[in-house]
């Protein structure tokens, strides 16, 4: 997997951004002690792992690049060399 192609991607971004908003919920509901505002905040980050998931699963996500040999074309060529 290439360094400068991490997270760059909606499906990314989205769960990235509802788990945000999940920890600043909980964030504030500590300062205000208010426990079930706390649970809710941390739901939400978990919806936005949900979410992003479900979104790379529907396509969203990263896409394999044309530029990296799989596993089974490795193999291909090192038989290749030895044959």
């Amino acid at each position: 997997m290439s360094a400068a192609a991490h997270g760059h991607n909606p499906a990314a971004w989205t769960g990235v951004t509802i788990s945000f908003v999940g920890f600043a919920i909980a964030g504030v509901a500590m300062i205000l002690p208010s426990v079930p505002v706390v649970w809710g905040g941390l739901a939400v980050v978990v919806i936005g792992g949900v979410v992003g998931k479900a979104m790379s699963m529907a396509g969203m996500g990263k896409q394999p690049s044309p530029h990296v040999e799989t596993r089974e074309e490795r193999a291909a060529a090192a038989a290749a060399v030895t044959a």
